[in-house]
């Protein structure tokens, strides 16, 4: 099989931190060599696209902003192309609420007026967020999640994600959210068939997430590459109901897929 495009996930696949995984670096340089156009897809809501552009490039891969999307971005694209007009109360961090903004959305702080609810990572998340969600669902608005990442990679341990968050505002609103977007998501979907306009089986997902990434190469019908390099261990691959095509130790090992 000839390969023309690539969604390859960032946190845990191509980075930890701000550094490089071992031997990422030459496994992206080899897609590009191969003629394989890429896509960064992250589930980090919080930075939008020209922050990894930096952050990438520092760590030694060359891309450009339109090359890269965010939950970030899904969320936004999904507000407002269903909520547009809407007060949005949000539990998040500042990085998202700046990309909300800058894409014309309303935010307010008021649980009597608010018409949806978003639910972000946020690492000031306390008892007092969960006492504005729950009354804020209590009117039975929209519920809307940036991304399923209960457990996300960092420098020196894995952390609580947007997943932590949301999980904890359903358990207490005893209600599940109405949609949750990033990765594996109908619009991030959407937006990967837009910017890699290739017969699905001209395209690989690579990442270290089984329940995203691997889940989001299996929904649109692509070649999915599992990488080792980040949260997911031999255990919770051989208990998963999500099956990769190919599972190397990291990205530096893509010539095993592509030849």
């Amino acid at each position: 099989m000839e390969f023309s495009g690539a969604v390859v996930d960032v946190d845990g696949t191509v980075v930890r931190g701000d550094d490089p995984i071992p031997g990422a670096p030459a496994g992206y340089r080899r897609l590009r060599e191969a003629g394989i156009e890429t896509l960064f897809v992250s589930n980090n809501p919080t930075k939008a696209p020209p922050a990894y552009v930096d952050r990438l490039g520092a760590a030694g891969y060359e891309v450009g902003a339109e090359r890269v999307f965010t939950a970030g971005s899904v969320t936004t694209r999904y507000l407002r192309e269903r909520h547009a007009d809407a007060d949005l109360l949000c539990i998040a961090e500042a990085g998202l609420l700046d990309q909300f903004a800058a894409a014309g959305l309303s935010t307010t702080d008021d649980v009597d007026a608010a018409d949806a609810l978003i639910a972000s990572i946020d690492r000031e998340f306390d008892y007092d967020d969960l006492c504005t969600a729950l009354w804020a669902l209590e009117r039975d608005i929209p519920f809307i999640g940036t991304d399923p990442d209960v457990v996300i990679p960092a420098p020196e341990r894995d952390v609580p994600g947007s997943g932590a968050v949301i999980n904890a505002i359903a358990g207490v609103a005893e209600r599940e959210p109405d949609a949750v977007l990033g990765k594996p998501s109908d619009t991030a979907i959407e937006m990967v068939r837009e910017r890699l306009p290739y017969p699905a089986e001209e395209c690989l997902v690579i990442g270290d997430r089984l329940d995203t990434d691997i889940a989001l190469g299996e929904r649109a019908g692509m070649t999915t590459v599992l990488v080792r390099s980040g949260v997911t261990d031999e255990a919770a691959l051989a208990a998963s109901e999500v099956s990769p095509d190919h599972v190397i130790d990291h990205l530096g090992e893509i010539d095993r897929v592509i030849g």
